[in-house]
């Protein structure tokens, strides 16, 4: 338990303590607990996971500029190399005799990286424990992850690490240990994207958002359904029906009490969403979107994760932390990668710039921490027109807490045949995920004690603060 958790649980029983026998004159424990979230309305942080979904080809996301870095790379890529002169050059503050280049899709990113509000974290993938070399990886039985290259897994094991129908996200399990500094606890994990393995736990439910507030029970407020008044009726009253019996019986059907449980939860929270966003409208300057990415589906994504944020000290909210997930897919590139890829790095700079703005213009810039995450990397040797499936890959963070300008990790050596090189130019990471993760967790309070319980493997690699993130 972190100290500000430990705070947060003295608080409320001393609480309990002296109001013990005062619930009959309408105190409740969800009102201490909505009182002690609210007392340090400063203590606010949230982390936002941006899921760029088929694997994103990292080779020409970040690209080594020196020449002889860029000649190798190019050398490797053959006729889906990007032209040197295209690149975006960026200067990492940390990587002295080295120099890159940025997608030229990626020139929104390049600003943040250039302002300080943008890291790269190099080669980053799932890893049970460090793998020295690719002639360790094919020549010993090294524990490593199941299911290698394989889409469904490699996603849940990025954000669970298990395979596919993994049960608990390291996003969810770091939601149950923090989400009782939080007045509304079901506010804690949002996704806007549907049912998230990042989000999944024991005990916080994860809310699913549409990109203009909370989902709706469709046709409950209806004057006709099919052209039936009869129709409209008949449903409300059978989900005022489930809501009594709910609160009539204690024992009985099952299925019935969850299903009541369920839609009340869902009526409820739609009030308390709408509520507060009505507050904070999208034609808000602070969340308005630019006109170029009126359409863009990641920034609609991030303008709702926005005034999430934004009304996150309202009556109806009461949060302390948060973790939201969104998503972009589309980068399964086997073909058509340089048209493909360049249309959806553009989506994800500007967007991600946009809502770098948004978390500027409403104050809570050092307070939120957005980073990127995919199935895996692709292979750096092409199959034509496009890339075959990888393992470790480049990503970015951004934020006012981040130490932008550099990048983190060890970033490879560009070429066929070198050390991290486990067949066709697939990166064989050299940062994992837990680290990467556990770097993100102990910014949002994790203790080093409670962190086994969010990344099981963070034990096995000599740290767990790569360093991205002032404290």
């Amino acid at each position: 338990m972190n100290n500000a958790s430990r705070r947060e649980f003295l608080r409320r029983t001393s609480a309990l303590g002296l109001l013990r026998g005062a619930a009959p004159f309408g105190l409740s424990l969800a009102g201490i607990g909505a009182a002690a979230a609210a007392s340090d309305p400063k203590d606010y942080r949230a982390i936002v996971c941006l899921f760029m979904r088929g694997a994103n080809d990292c080779h020409n996301t970040v690209v080594p500029y020196d020449k002889a870095g860029y000649d190798g790379y190019a050398g490797a890529r053959r006729d889906i190399a990007i032209a040197r002169d295209a690149l975006l050059p960026i200067k990492a503050a940390n990587t002295p005799g080295r120099e890159f280049g940025l997608h030229p899709s990626l020139g929104a990113m390049q600003g943040l990286f250039d302002k300080g509000n943008a890291a790269i974290i190099a080669n980053v993938g799932p890893l049970v424990v460090p793998i020295k070399d690719a002639a360790t990886f094919k020549g010993t039985n090294i524990a490593r992850p199941p299911k290698l290259f394989s889409h469904n897994d490699q996603e849940a094991i990025w954000q669970a690490f298990s395979p596919e129908s993994a049960k608990m996200g390291w996003g969810g399990k770091m939601c149950d240990l923090l989400s009782s500094m939080n007045g509304k606890h079901l506010f804690t994990a949002i996704s806007t994207s549907g049912n998230a393995v990042l989000l999944a736990s024991n005990k916080t439910i994860q809310y699913q958002i549409t990109n203009s507030g909370s989902v709706s029970i469709n046709r409950l407020n209806a004057s006709n359904i099919y052209g039936s008044t009869k129709g409209a009726e008949a449903l409300r009253e059978q989900i005022m029906g489930s809501q009594q019996l709910s609160q009539q019986q204690s024992g009985g059907d099952v299925l019935q009490q969850e299903y009541s449980t369920v839609v009340n939860r869902s009526i409820e929270a739609q009030g308390l969403v709408s509520a507060a966003l009505a507050k904070l409208p999208e034609n808000d300057p602070r969340v308005m979107i630019p006109l170029d990415l009126s359409q863009d589906r990641l920034a609609q994504q991030l303008r709702i994760v926005a005034r999430m944020i934004g009304v996150r000290d309202d009556e109806n909210m009461q949060q302390r932390r948060q973790v939201f997930f969104v998503t972009l897919g589309g980068f399964d590139t086997h073909d058509n990668q340089l048209a493909k890829q360049a249309e959806l790095l553009g989506s994800v700079g500007r967007s991600v710039a946009y809502f770098q703005q948004c978390m500027e213009q409403l104050g809570v810039s050092d307070k939120v921490t957005l980073f990127t995450a995919s199935d895996f990397g692709r292979a750096l040797l092409n199959n034509g027109d496009g890339t075959d499936h990888g393992w470790g890959g480049h990503h970015f963070v951004v934020g006012g807490a981040v130490k932008g300008g550099r990048i983190y990790g060890q970033f490879p050596t560009v070429a066929l045949n070198t050390g991290t090189d486990v067949g066709n130019g697939r990166l064989l990471p050299t940062t994992s995920v837990d680290q990467y993760a556990a770097t993100l967790a102990r910014w949002m309070g994790v203790s080093a004690g409670d962190l086994p319980l969010v990344l099981p493997n963070a034990g096995n690699f000599a740290t767990t603060d790569l360093g991205f993130l002032n404290a």
